[in-house]
């Protein structure tokens, strides 16, 4: 019988750059009000790493939209792309530096948009706690898995050395 461990402040709190290839082969899971659970094997990260990271939404700085950004590793950022989807990103690392992963897919849904449709995640979700939350965890079951790094995706508004940075990764 496979043995799930629920990750916790020890693994939230390491940088961004640390968790985004680590989440690859881990659990993403979702409890509805009736009980029943969606656990979905993560293939897909991308990492956005602080203020000067001209892609990670923290780039101007704390606003109203960004400051989950700024919250100690083990929340949820949840924000809204192009009016229609609603993202989920794990918050990592320290309090007051903004950093965090975005789940960009799983075995059951392939992109971050249909991910959150498929879990039925919306932006009510943002600040949601993994470490002790009933909604939304991430659980660990010893699977390890081998992955590419490329660069990530829609960010050509970013500058040229954070568009090239490989901070994409896709489990293999």
């Amino acid at each position: 019988m496979t043995e799930y461990k629920r990750l916790g402040t020890e693994f939230f709190s390491l940088r961004a750059t640390e968790v985004a290839p680590k989440l690859l082969g881990k659990i993403l899971c979702r409890r509805f009000n009736d009980g029943h659970t969606i656990r979905t094997r993560i293939t897909e990260t991308e990492c956005y790493f602080g203020e000067e990271d001209t892609a990670c939404h923290a780039h101007k700085g704390k606003t109203e939209r960004t400051k989950k950004l700024y919250e100690k590793g083990g929340i949820a950022y949840v924000y809204l792309c192009y009016g229609l989807h609603s993202l989920l990103n794990v918050v990592t690392g320290d309090f007051g530096f903004p950093e965090a992963v975005l789940i960009r897919g799983t075995e059951d849904a392939d992109g971050p948009g249909k991910l959150t449709k498929f879990l039925c995640i919306d932006r009510s979700f943002n600040g949601e706690d993994f470490i002790s939350g009933s909604r939304l965890w991430i659980e660990d079951d010893g699977t390890s898995c081998e992955y590419i790094s490329t660069t990530r995706i829609g960010i050509d508004y970013a500058d040229e050395i954070y568009k090239n940075i490989k901070w994409r990764f896709v489990k293999l």
